[in-house]
């Protein structure tokens, strides 16, 4: 082996050791897949959602609100995440009137209203509901309330209008949060 190729092959080992201590942390987490793309609980909310090919249109609206830095904060946040297909249920045109500047206010109201202060699991949400009779009412960061309530196994939300949206994956743990992917698009 020449001298080149020793020094290549030293290049190699340091940086294999370099990054595998991020590499095995991250193999050692407990992720969840969402979108094709496993979620690390050691990432934030934005650093995982970025990543799921089934919130491309929750992850545009949430910078077109300028929300961006909020979910990548401290928290801790409960995050009710509608997918694409989620959105693709609204009236055609809803999501591009939305995203417009002159609509940022709006769009504020309806993420923040998918959002609840704290860390809430989908076992802590089913006590709620269990220990209401059927219901737990909830406070969003929005400052209204939604609904969860339960059918069967499934745990479900409904909005102010009286929407319902089914929790898909639940328990999408983050280092500032929780997300709990949802079927449809809640409105204050």
């Amino acid at each position: 082996m020449n001298t080149r190729s020793k020094i290549a092959v030293l290049g190699m080992v340091a940086l294999s050791f370099a990054f595998s201590g991020n590499l095995t942390a991250q193999m050692k987490e407990k992720t969840v897949m969402v979108g094709g793309a496993a979620m690390y609980p050691s990432k934030n909310i934005i650093e995982n959602a970025v990543n799921s090919k089934d919130h491309k249109t929750l992850v545009a609206a949430v910078k077109a609100a300028g929300l961006v830095e909020t979910l990548q904060g401290k928290g801790p946040f409960t995050v009710l995440a509608p997918t694409d297909a989620a959105f693709a249920k609204l009236p055609k045109g809803t999501v591009e009137t939305l995203v417009k500047p002159e609509n940022k206010e709006m769009l504020t109201k309806i993420l923040t209203y998918h959002v609840l202060a704290g860390k809430y699991s989908a076992k802590e949400i089913w006590a709620a509901v269990k220990a209401g009779n059927g219901k737990s009412m909830m406070k969003t960061v929005e400052g209204e309330d939604v609904t969860f309530w339960t059918k069967g196994k499934d745990l479900y939300v409904t909005d102010a209008k009286g929407n319902s949206a089914k929790i898909t994956i639940s328990d999408v743990n983050q280092s500032n949060g929780v997300i709990h992917v949802i079927d449809t698009v809640l409105m204050p």
